[in-house]
């Protein structure tokens, strides 16, 4: 067995372990240290398959950030234990029937016939000089530029349509009139108040 076949069997044994570790975790900050290994060994297995800049992308940008994001979530939400195990156990048999319905069809779809080794053999390794950051760019900034300015787009909308969904106006928040505040005039802002200069009878001069 070559080094590279012992690799990939390493690789997706943690991958599958790491992914029922996440799963079956009580603790919500232990599951998301379990998918950061899913991560992790689901970009080895693309170092492996030669696919640099996927596996680049996947550290990078959810381990790096999604990650992290989750965790600052995670740690600042007040979440009601006893609440949030009602409505668990209410939507259990709702969850696992769309669970076996979706193991059913990642199974009809990956399946031997359609993806086994007689279909596709392996990919073959290319020279030392090979980038696949590279080739994967010239085919996305050349053929599929609209395409991929177009999800950047859409991406875009759907941040500030999350943002505006989640935000709510409160009546004890401070905020500042920007347009009002370069408008305002002197005599708008200084009163000039007259006091008497005798208190309790004594002139103060």
């Amino acid at each position: 067995m070559l080094f590279i076949q012992i690799l990939f069997y390493v690789f997706g044994f943690l991958l599958i372990v790491s992914s029922l570790a996440m799963i079956l975790a009580r603790n919500s900050a232990k599951s998301v240290l379990f998918l950061i290994l899913t991560f992790f060994s689901a970009a080895s297995i693309w170092i492996l398959l030669e696919a640099e800049f996927l596996a680049i992308t996947l550290i990078l940008v959810y381990v790096g950030a999604v990650m992290v994001l989750f965790l600052f979530v995670i740690k600042m939400l007040d979440i009601d234990k006893s609440t949030l195990k009602a409505k668990f156990t209410g939507y259990l048999p709702l969850g696992v029937a769309v669970a076996a319905i979706v193991i059913i069809e990642m199974a009809l779809v990956l399946g031997s016939k359609q993806f086994g080794l007689h279909k596709f053999s392996l990919p073959e390794r290319h020279p030392s000089d090979y980038s696949n950051i590279t080739e994967l760019a010239m085919q996305l900034y050349t053929s599929y530029v609209y395409p991929f300015e177009l999800a950047a787009v859409l991406l875009l909308i759907a941040i500030i349509s999350s943002i505006t969904l989640v935000h709510r106006s409160d009546g004890k928040r401070k905020s500042q009139s920007v347009s009002a505040q370069v408008n305002v005039k002197a005599k708008d802002r200084i009163r000039v108040v007259k006091i008497d200069s005798k208190i309790n009878g004594v002139k103060n001069d």
